[in-house]
């Protein structure tokens, strides 16, 4: 008991002395990930925390699995099919999944991401209260319980858990995926937007309509600056309309779109303004079958090449299963990794779009019109019943 009073009392200096001192973004990152942040860092002294501790044993060996059964498949995926990626990737429906956008498209040297949680910001650390650490740490961990499982973030969870805590919003978030991905985070800074698209800095404040968000500036191994943005945004027709979020991501386009595990939610005339920008600023769209239906493709424009296997909607989300979907995946070619709500293995389907060169001023397809598509009814021969998803293993936990 003494020797824990005194590890304790150290511990506490420790705090004390660090608060005076400056943390740098990286390395506080780097603590959230649980991986090493530099030795003369003040949150040095708090890795002797059990609890930090832990939190980095578990995420050494998530990620370590992570990497090996999905990540280093995707980005040799991206490097055999993407061959000229554009400079700008787009990540609609994204929440704070960096780590999929950068597997995907690991050359690009901007990534905007757009959602609706909420950006929140990162504590000093070394200020949160003692005995704390532990938990902050363990709310990071059930946060990132799906995606480390499943590749993808349960949105009505992502309500609860990014809202709660002193670490909160989707900011810790993008730290850990950044830190995981091998990035050293330079610059962090709160920007918003204005009606038009323009970006304000920290205080520039453009009014209370603005679309708040972050840019991070960070660095992979190679050293070469590259620029993340993610904003809260609502993404439905009267959002898209009414914030700059669409105004200024035109700015930085064409570019290469990601749509994964989206909801369905384009399958709706509700997003019918997002569709079509999408549409008409992607060079390359990569998605499942949750993003833009194969129906709102004008076919003059693009050209389609299917990866993978489509079963149809998991049951969640009834009603959405395509015909034309369907016929183009019997051509399709395998994958060696599972993404998307049908998750496992050989179970998931991919669909890279390539917009034919020449083809910008080319008339529009006459689905993309904001009527929402009439859904076909699947033909049950085609799908094989949804199988549950089942809890993920260890410390993750499941909510519906």
């Amino acid at each position: 008991m003494r020797i824990a009073a005194v590890a304790v009392a150290l511990l506490a200096a420790a705090i004390s002395s660090a608060s005076a001192a400056d943390v740098t973004f990286d390395d506080t990152a780097r603590f959230l990930a649980g991986m090493q942040p530099s030795a003369d860092s003040p949150l040095m002294p708090l890795t002797r925390d059990p609890g930090w501790q832990h939190h980095a044993k578990f995420f050494d060996g998530a990620f370590a699995q992570l990497e090996q059964r999905q990540i280093s498949k995707i980005r040799n995926w991206a490097d055999v099919n993407l061959a000229a990626p554009r400079p700008t990737m787009f990540y609609m429906f994204s929440g704070p999944d960096f780590l999929y956008a950068n597997a995907f498209y690991s050359k690009a040297s901007t990534y905007v991401l757009g959602a609706l949680e909420p950006v929140g910001a990162v504590p000093d650390l070394t200020k949160l209260p003692r005995g704390s650490i532990g938990a902050a740490l363990y709310n990071v961990e059930r946060s990132l319980g799906s995606i480390l499982s499943f590749s993808f973030f349960i949105t009505k969870q992502m309500k609860v858990d990014l809202h709660t805590n002193q670490v909160n919003g989707t900011l810790p978030i993008l730290y850990v995926f950044l830190a995981r991905s091998g990035k050293t985070i330079r610059n962090v800074e709160m920007v918003a937007l204005d009606a038009r698209g323009g970006m304000h800095v920290g205080s520039d404040n453009p009014g209370p309509n603005a679309t708040r968000g972050v840019r991070i500036t960070f660095a992979g191994p190679d050293g070469e600056a590259r620029t993340l943005y993610y904003f809260s945004t609502d993404l439905s027709n009267a959002g898209a309309r009414n914030t700059g979020f669409l105004k200024f991501c035109e700015t930085l386009g064409p570019g290469n779109s990601l749509l994964k595990s989206a909801s369905y939610l384009l399958h709706k005339g509700d997003f019918a303004v997002t569709r079509d920008w999408l549409l008409a600023n992607s060079a390359t769209i990569i998605q499942d079958d949750s993003g833009i239906p194969l129906a709102n493709y004008n076919a003059r424009q693009w050209r389609f090449f299917p990866f993978g296997r489509y079963l149809g909607p998991i049951s969640e989300f009834p009603g959405r299963y395509q015909e034309r979907y369907a016929e183009l995946f019997t051509r399709a070619q395998p994958i060696d990794f599972g993404v998307g709500y049908r998750w496992r293995m050989h179970e998931s389907n991919l669909l890279l779009s390539v917009r034919v060169p020449g083809s910008e001023t080319a008339p529009a397809a006459e689905t993309t019109s904001s009527a929402e598509p009439t859904p076909r009814p699947p033909r049950p021969k085609r799908l094989r019943p949804p199988e549950p998803i089942p809890p993920p293993p260890g410390r993750f936990f499941w909510f519906r």
